[in-house]
């Protein structure tokens, strides 16, 4: 936090349970001014939090505002799967439990996830956007059981992220009952990720074959019984 906003903040004042009550608040402000300072200040109003002490919660406005909603929603979904009976799933169910979680809990405010991602696409954010990503496909790995710590931890996380992703813009524009066409897609991707293990083990046992019938063949005609000719 900037020394010259230091002030603007009580020092009683908690700060995580703060910057909540702002966000909840500038969600609904968010279809219309956008992640803005605006939106900010009208959250603030209405939380009674001076307009200083909201400008020093979130010093760097917009990019704050939406680093702060994704941790927020992140924490929202932990804190429900930890409450679910996933550990009665199978994983693909628990994968695509806790994706839908995400979503749902998020579902009156469509419009200002769908602001953030246009903040999140401009170039000068990727940085940001990729961090965010994957925070939230790590906790929902973590909430799913996984404890890999080998390269297993990154493909995962990797897997999902695109999962993840595609599923999200398929949800923005879901107008189906109970995102019965998010649920679908959802469902089928999943299935395509849950078979590359499978693919990859058949073309690692496809390479042994090919690798095999060379070596056959080589050692087939570089083979002569003694005496033999070439004719």
């Amino acid at each position: 936090m900037p020394h010259d906003q230091a002030g603007a903040v009580p020092p009683e004042l908690d700060l995580n349970e703060t910057r909540d009550r702002l966000i909840e608040a500038v969600l609904l402000h968010v279809p219309f001014d956008g992640w803005s300072k605006t939106a900010l200040m009208r959250a603030a109003e209405e939380c009674d939090i001076p307009h200083a002490t909201a400008e020093a919660l979130f010093p760097a406005g917009a990019r704050d505002l939406v680093n702060w909603h994704s941790r927020w929603a992140d924490r929202r979904m932990s804190a429900a799967l930890a409450e679910s009976p996933m550990a009665e799933m199978r994983i693909r169910e628990r994968i695509a439990f806790a994706v839908m979680t995400r979503l749902e809990q998020n579902a009156l405010d469509r419009e200002a996830i769908r602001a953030a991602l246009g903040f999140l696409a401009l170039p000068q954010n990727a940085p940001l956007a990729a961090e965010l990503l994957y925070r939230t496909v790590d906790d929902i790995w973590f909430a799913c059981g996984d404890r890999s710590t080998d390269w297993n931890f990154y493909s995962k996380r990797g897997l999902l992220a695109g999962v993840y992703s595609s599923t999200l813009l398929v949800w923005l524009n879901d107008d189906s009952e109970d995102f019965e066409t998010t649920r679908g897609f959802l469902d089928r991707r999943i299935a395509n990720v849950m078979a590359i293990p499978k693919i990859k083990g058949r073309a690692a046992k496809l390479g042994e074959i090919a690798g095999f019938i060379p070596r056959r063949i080589k050692a087939f005609r570089t083979f002569r019984p003694a005496g033999a000719g070439r004719g």
